[in-house]
């Protein structure tokens, strides 16, 4: 197959993206895909989990009804019809992601494998046919990677791709990894009735965000029920009835569990693609090594989404398999922001963060850095929802830019897309004050976060002794007419 203007490697969001663009605009594009279209997101990540996270919040509500005057109740939870739930929201959501909706974009999609034997030339695996192209891009995700535990291979552990085949709740789950998708399915597992042990080897959860946020998420998941050992690591997975591990570090000890889920550690799909005949360089990690243009070390090779190891989100995939296909096709210059790029952990409450942290901003402009927080406590939409944990804090530079803000609240990941318009924008906090919000809402919690700056900036002894000799001249002027 030869006269190809863009040959997609991988049919999850990244690919999906580019073909339908690519297609969309006249080019002669064709999609290779192994297995199904639709990728991680569809079938192992976002959908799924957050269908079970849906119904374990409904689960969590009804047992702490009380909080807002009614009688809590027990519920009766069947795990088989929680997934049927979840392969619900999948089939419901699955033909935006079809060959079908590729088809009619104009782009060609084969259902094969493929590996490099040249400079934008592949392989394919089922009858040796070889596809050329005059640009390529490579968006065949990631997947999960079990760490070097002794006997955890022998306990049958489940990753995020495998754990929506469960069909039998587990009693007792032990989670490795808090990070994201560990805190995100620990807490959901637990609220469905399984007793939860999640171990994370650095010294706090979600070790990426700012500590207090690490520090509220592991208090929540201790309210619970949830057993939170961080600062702590898995030796040895051993068998025995029943199966445990042995701990190590700030809360040593033997655990036992019924099943055991790995989650984290992530590494790109690039190990069988053959990208060295393409002169396309990887990282130690096996990630494509990208620049800002989303291009590659080879002449007309691109790569989006997790396989490039940056941020692995949908939405980023998502932005970057756009970049990558305009620049390819029309050689253009277009570069991907990573700063205005928002992204959200799905726990309760959610953490929803874009820009720079407040200790990164310290780190920039010392005490110039303007930080500006305000709690959930004086939210009146939390008060009234009785969900007060939490805050909306945002950064700016010494001229009042916003650079970044974190958002711990119900619907954060709402509040947030404004924030991240702002961020891309170069927008002022004042910008943000000056809008009109609608009340009662979380997202009133970052514009009085501004209110409460911009006062203590203003209103001070020093603007009243302006402004009372002003009014006195006023009220005298008003009694002459």
């Amino acid at each position: 197959m030869t006269d190809l203007d863009l040959l997609v490697l991988g049919g999850g969001t990244a690919g999906l993206v580019s073909a339908v663009i690519a297609g969309g605009l006249g080019a002669r594009v064709a999609l290779i895909e192994r297995d199904r279209t639709g990728g991680e997101c569809l079938w192992t990540g976002c959908v799924p989990s957050k269908a079970l996270i849906e119904a374990a919040d409904l689960a969590h509500r009804m047992r702490r009804a009380d909080r807002v005057g009614l009688t809590p109740v027990e519920p009766d939870i069947d795990l088989t019809g929680v997934m049927a739930h979840v392969r619900a929201a999948q089939e419901a959501i699955a033909p935006h992601d079809a060959p079908e909706r590729v088809r009619a974009a104009g782009a060609e999609v084969i259902t094969d494998e493929a590996v490099f034997v040249g400079p934008r030339r592949v392989r394919l695996a089922s009858d040796g046919r070889e596809v050329t192209a005059r640009c390529v891009l490579v968006a065949t995700g990631s997947q999960p990677q079990l760490p070097p535990v002794p006997g955890l291979a022998a306990a049958g552990p489940l990753t995020s791709d495998t754990i929506w085949d469960l069909q039998v709740l587990p009693p007792r789950l032990l989670v490795l990894g808090g990070g994201p998708v560990g805190c995100e399915l620990g807490q959901a597992f637990a609220r469905l009735g399984s007793a939860v042990t999640l171990v994370e080897r650095a010294p706090r959860l979600l070790p990426r965000e700012d500590p207090e946020v690490g520090q509220l998420i592991t208090d929540r998941l201790r309210d619970e029920g949830v057993d939170v050992r961080t600062g702590t690591q898995v030796t040895e997975v051993a068998a025995a009835d029943p199966w445990r591990v042995r701990l190590t570090g700030d809360q040593p000890g033997a655990v036992g569990f019924d099943r055991i889920l790995v989650a984290g550690g992530r590494r790109p799909r690039t190990a069988e693609l053959g990208l060295g005949a393409a002169g396309v360089a990887v990282t130690d990690q096996g990630a494509v090594r990208v620049d800002s243009r989303m291009r590659t070390t080879a002449p007309g090779v691109y790569a989006a989404g997790d396989v490039t190891g940056v941020l692995p989100f949908t939405h980023v995939a998502a932005h970057q398999a756009g970049t990558a296909t305009l620049n390819a096709l029309f050689w253009l210059p277009s570069h991907v922001r990573y700063l205005p790029m928002p992204y959200v952990i799905f726990t309760d409450p959610e953490v929803a963060r874009v820009g720079l942290r407040a200790a990164q901003a310290r780190h920039r402009w010392g005490d110039r850095a303007i930080i500006t927080r305000l709690d959930l406590t004086e939210v009146d939409r939390a008060v009234a929802a009785g969900r007060t944990d939490g805050w909306a804090q945002l950064v700016a530079d010494p001229r009042g830019r916003l650079v970044g803000a974190t958002v711990v609240a119900p619907a954060a990941g709402e509040v947030i897309g404004e924030l991240a318009a702002m961020v891309a924008r170069r927008g002022r906090l004042t910008d943000l004050y000056r809008t009109v919000h609608p009340y009662p809402t979380y997202a009133l919690a970052a514009v009085d976060a501004v209110g409460e700056h911009l006062q203590a900036r203003l209103l001070t002894p020093a603007t009243r002794r302006l402004t009372r000799p002003l009014l006195a001249a006023l009220r005298t002027a008003a009694r002459t007419r």
